[in-house]
């Protein structure tokens, strides 16, 4: 019998933080998060892309914690100011009876939602579902900073990748998100997940069964790294699925930048998609500029998204 991916979590390399920390003794590094994995909601969700929620919903799993500190986040309340006694803490039988029950509930996928620093967590649970009969596909939803190395060694065990390409500018990452280093590791970590699932392939109700689909946010002043962003996505392969969001809201902390604690403008977003036609990404998601709203959680209740 193999052993358990968490086993590595004695000295944490599980995300590119390279914390190094011993979790397993109690120890936590930059997401907070110690060998369990803290789950702060589980339940069907019908706000993800339609080849995602579908018409039956997404068996979302929200893990609390997070390898980022985004200054806007629209999920603070448990990626940053969390506390866990207020959650659940799983072990990975009881994260794969979650998975279970989701499905049984009539979910298209079970969405793991960030889940970079509970990868190997989220693995274990993975294998145990799967040898109780799980038998929908598995969705990797994180921010986009993973470890390409903790990648490749969950391959074969995600069928769909839901990043985010948040920006291709370190500036911008270290100002907004806290990773100095976010732009030098998207581009390997999208190649990695484009190699291992291929181009998002859907099912003929349009429901996605295995592939790649990326997200970018489009942030207020910063349509040059938008272009940026999609211009890699195009080079990477033009028949790439991204998801172009326009619900930023000036959320959690976004206050303490300026620049951005203000909404999108309609013309900053129609720039942004009329170039992603100009590079002939034909496989664009588009929003109303009006999802700002609609879209905003609240975990402080029973139904964050009611």
């Amino acid at each position: 019998m193999s052993q358990p991916f968490s086993n590595q979590l004695v000295r944490c390399e599980c995300c590119p933080r390279q914390c190094g920390v011993n979790r397993r003794a109690g120890q936590t590094g930059f997401c907070r998060i110690g060998a369990g994995a803290l789950i702060a909601h589980a339940g069907l969700h019908q706000g993800e892309e339609p080849p995602i929620s579908g018409t039956r919903g997404s068996g979302t799993i929200f893990f609390a914690g997070c390898n980022l500190r985004c200054v806007f986040c629209q999920n603070y309340q448990i990626s940053q100011e969390f506390k866990p006694a207020q959650m659940q803490t799983l072990t990975t039988d009881k994260l794969a009876d979650e998975m279970l029950r989701l499905a049984q509930a009539g979910a298209h996928n079970i969405n793991l939602v960030s889940p970079s620093h509970v990868i190997f967590q989220a693995a274990d649970a993975i294998v145990a579902a799967r040898a109780k009969g799980l038998a929908i596909p598995i969705v990797y939803n994180s921010n986009g900073y993973d470890s390409v190395a903790a990648l490749r060694q969950i391959r074969g065990l995600v069928d769909i990748y839901l990043p985010d390409i948040k920006y291709l500018s370190n500036d911008l990452a270290r100002r907004y998100s806290g990773a100095s280093d976010y732009a030098d590791v998207i581009p390997e970590v999208l190649r990695e997940m484009l190699d291992q699932v291929g181009h998002l392939d859907l099912d003929d109700d349009g429901i996605a069964r295995r592939g790649l689909l990326v997200r970018h946010l489009v942030l207020p002043g910063a349509a040059d790294d938008s272009r940026r962003c999609l211009a890699l996505l195009a080079q990477l392969a033009p028949d790439t699925h991204v998801s172009i969001m326009s619900q930023y809201s000036p959320q959690h902390r976004a206050s303490r930048c300026p620049e951005i604690d203000r909404p999108l403008t309609v013309r900053e977003y129609d720039e942004v998609t009329d170039y992603a036609v100009e590079l002939g990404l034909e496989n664009a998601f588009i929003q109303e500029l009006r999802s700002r709203h609609r879209y905003l959680p609240d975990f402080h209740r029973d139904r964050p998204f009611e």
